[in-house]
């Protein structure tokens, strides 16, 4: 993938994800969001189970899942159809990805130049202030721009 293609897809990643990431999404209730909607309906497990084509105590297991985060998207997915739910589904990076690339990149760098500043420090050599910074923004630029997978 050449790196105009790659820094155009990163940025429209993170264009597509600003909007989740600015989100004030509320916090998903305790008993879960399909029991907590199901009930808000006044709709009892037997209707739902029935609406599913299932039994109460099937409901009962598929929303102790839920709230235990050890449902499938699958089975979410049946349940918030039966609800006349939409189920949305994303990962939010917590940065942009942008940042994320920069931020391991100087990472990256500075574990690569510490044995070298260390090597160069006992030679009486070393490379200081100014000059330390434009060597760790060199070599960021290289990771950055060089193939992503020496990021990681």
């Amino acid at each position: 993938m050449n790196k105009q293609f790659r820094d155009l897809q990163t940025q429209q990643m993170d264009a597509l994800l600003e909007t989740w990431r600015t989100a004030q999404l509320s916090a998903r209730p305790r008993s879960g969001w399909v029991r907590a909607i199901r009930e808000s309906l006044g709709m009892s497990a037997a209707a739902f189970a029935r609406r599913l084509g299932m039994t109460p105590v099937g409901v009962r297991k598929l929303e102790s899942a839920e709230a235990s985060d050890a449902i499938t998207l699958a089975s979410l997915r049946k349940l918030a159809q039966a609800l006349d739910c939409e189920l949305q589904y994303a990962l939010v990076p917590r940065n942009s990805l942008q940042q994320q690339v920069r931020d391991r990149a100087e990472m990256v760098a500075q574990e690569r130049l510490r044995p070298i500043a260390h090597s160069m420090a006992l030679e009486d050599q070393a490379v200081q202030g100014p000059q330390n910074k434009l060597q760790l923004e060199v070599a960021i630029k290289d990771l950055i721009e060089g193939s992503r997978r020496e990021l990681w």
